[in-house]
C-alpha cells in the first residue's frame, strides 16, 4: 500500500538516492480517486526501485504551494530534492508505468 505522507516524512524522503513519486491528490477529488488503484498497481509493480507517497493537498497545502500544484491529481517524479518531470490529471496504467520507467 502507498503510504500518505506528511511534509517532514516528505521532506527526508526526497533526500535520498531513489527516485520519490508523489501523487498530490484530494478526497473531493474524482479523477484522484480514479488515479489511486493505478498509482497502488505501478508503485507494488516498482516497489524496491523507487518511493510511491501520496499527499493529500488539503492537509500539506504548503506543500503543495511550494511545488505549484495547481490542478490535481498531479503526480511529481524527486531525486535528491530536485523535481525531474510531472504527470497531470487521470492516466491509465501503462502511461503511468512509462512515466516512471523513464525516470528510475
Amino acid at each position: 500500500m502507498v503510504k500518505h505522507v506528511n511534509k517532514a516524512e516528505f521532506e527526508e524522503l526526497i533526500k535520498g538516492e531513489k527516485t520519490v513519486f508523489c501523487d498530490f491528490w484530494a478526497s473531493w477529488c474524482g479523477p484522484c480517486r480514479m488515479l489511486a488503484p493505478v498509482f497502488e498497481s505501478v508503485a507494488e509493480k516498482y516497489a524496491g526501485k523507487a518511493e510511491f507517497v501520496k499527499i493529500n493537498v488539503d492537509e500539506e497545502e504548503a506543500l503543495a504551494i511550494r511545488y505549484g500544484i495547481s490542478s490535481i491529481p498531479n503526480v511529481l517524479a524527486i531525486k535528491q530534492g530536485k523535481v525531474l518531470d510531472n504527470s497531470l490529471g487521470f492516466v491509465p496504467s501503462v502511461t503511468l508505468s512509462a512515466f516512471v520507467e523513464k525516470h528510475i
